[in-house]
């Protein structure tokens, strides 16, 4: 049981890390103004066009091969940025994924490297992200 101090002391903690996150947040929701590079311009392009297809009831506009090519390289470029210390919301904060498919991306993603959820949180917790 911590005594009452060790209590305060970590709802102080608690208060400020959520107030950093959000400052973050507010912070990567306006992105930086820079002109779009080919490579992001086909990206983009490429994100429509999936996003078309599924409206229209296709599942299958990726192949399986297609689907993992595309969530590795988005897990590279995405860790790469903040690595190198540009935060960015993994995600639009005004976006058409639902939770539940975050989710099951998610749990995707730790099934596909062996990971568990305990593990993810000692890595936030030992990491600050």
């Amino acid at each position: 049981m911590s005594s009452p101090r060790a209590a305060a002391a970590k709802a102080v903690h608690k208060a400020a890390s959520k107030t950093a996150h959000k400052t973050a947040r507010k912070r990567v929701a306006k992105p930086a103004a820079s002109p779009a590079n080919g490579t992001s311009a086909q990206a983009i392009d490429l994100a429509a066009t999936i996003e078309r297809s599924l409206a229209d009831g296709n599942i299958h506009a990726l192949t399986p091969e297609a689907l993992q090519a595309l969530l590795g390289a988005a897990c590279k470029a995405y860790a790469a940025q903040v690595e190198a210390g540009h935060p960015l919301a993994a995600l639009a904060q005004r976006t058409s994924v639902s939770p539940t498919e975050v989710m099951v991306t998610a749990s995707g993603l730790l099934r596909a490297a062996n990971l568990a959820v305990f593990e993810l949180g000692m890595w936030q917790s030992w990491t600050g992200r």
